[in-house]
C-alpha cells in the first residue's frame, strides 16, 4: 500500500497549498471549533473547481457522536447534494446510547452514499470498548479508512494502542489512518507497525491556526516524513 497523506481543508483557498505540498486527499469540513461538521455544498463545489485531489466530505451535524432520526434524515439529504457537488467520499460514524458503534444509524447513512468510499471518523476513540468497535467496523461494507488517534485524548496518548493494533492485524492496519494530534515523531513508529495512512489538520497551517490557509511547505515536510518513514519500514 502506498502511503497516503490526508489534510483537512476548510475552503477553496486551502487547495493550492495542499496540491503544491503533495497531499493525496482532502478531508472537507466546517467549524473546527466543533471538531469538524458538514460543510456547505458551495464549499465542496468550489474546492472541486480548484483542485483534482479526492475530497472526503464530513457528514456530522453536532459536536458529539450520537444522532437522531430527524438529524440523520438531514444528513442523508446533504450526502446526495454533496456527492452531486463533487464529493469523492465521505466521513461519518455514530455511537449509540451504550457508547458502542451505532451500526444501524451508520449504515442507514452509508446506504445513501451512492457507493462512494467512506471513512469512520474519531467516534471510535470515544467508544467504550475499542476491541469491540474494531471488530464491528471490520465487517462494514464500503469502509476503507478508520481515522483514529487510539485515544480520545489524541495520538500522544493512543500511540501504543495504534501500533499494537496495526502490528497485530493486517486488516486493521489497512484501514487505520492515524490522526488527531499527530506529531512528527509518531510517524516512524506507526509506519514500522504497518500504518500507511496519515491525517493532519492544524499542523498544515502556519502557527497551527485555523484562521490561516494550508501552507505548501508544511505539507511538503509531512509528505517527506511520511514517505521516508514508510520506505524505511519496508
Amino acid at each position: 500500500m502506498q502511503p497516503l497523506l490526508e489534510v483537512i481543508a476548510l475552503g477553496p483557498a486551502d487547495a493550492a497549498g495542499a496540491v503544491e505540498g503533495g497531499a493525496d486527499r482532502l478531508e472537507v469540513v466546517a467549524d473546527m471549533a466543533a471538531d469538524g461538521l458538514t460543510p456547505a455544498v458551495e464549499t465542496v463545489r468550489d474546492l472541486k473547481r480548484e483542485c483534482d485531489l479526492p475530497l472526503r466530505v464530513m457528514l456530522r451535524a453536532n459536536d458529539g457522536f450520537a444522532t437522531s432520526g430527524s438529524e440523520l434524515s438531514r444528513l442523508m439529504g446533504a450526502a446526495h447534494q454533496l456527492y452531486a457537488a463533487g464529493a469523492d467520499g465521505f466521513v461519518l460514524g455514530f455511537l449509540g446510547p451504550s457508547v458502542q458503534i451505532d451500526v444501524d444509524a451508520t449504515m442507514t447513512l452509508v446506504e445513501e452514499l451512492s457507493g462512494a468510499p467512506w471513512t469512520f471518523h474519531r467516534a471510535i476513540d470515544h467508544a467504550l470498548d475499542h476491541d469491540e468497535a474494531w471488530r464491528t467496523l471490520l465487517d462494514l461494507p464500503g469502509l476503507d479508512t478508520v481515522l483514529t488517534a487510539g485515544s480520545a485524548r489524541g495520538v500522544g496518548t493512543g500511540l501504543d494502542d495504534l501500533c499494537r493494533r496495526a502490528a497485530d492485524s493486517p486488516a486493521v492496519a489497512a484501514l487505520m489512518m492515524a490522526g488527531g494530534g499527530l506529531a512528527a515523531d509518531h510517524v516512524p513508529w506507526l509506519a514500522r507497525a504497518g500504518v500507511r495512512k496519515f491525517h493532519i489538520g492544524s499542523a498544515a497551517r502556519p502557527g497551527r491556526s485555523w484562521k490561516t490557509y494550508i501552507d505548501a511547505s508544511l505539507v511538503r515536510s509531512w509528505r517527506t516524513l511520511v514517505d521516508d518513514s514508510v520506505a524505511s519500514a519496508l
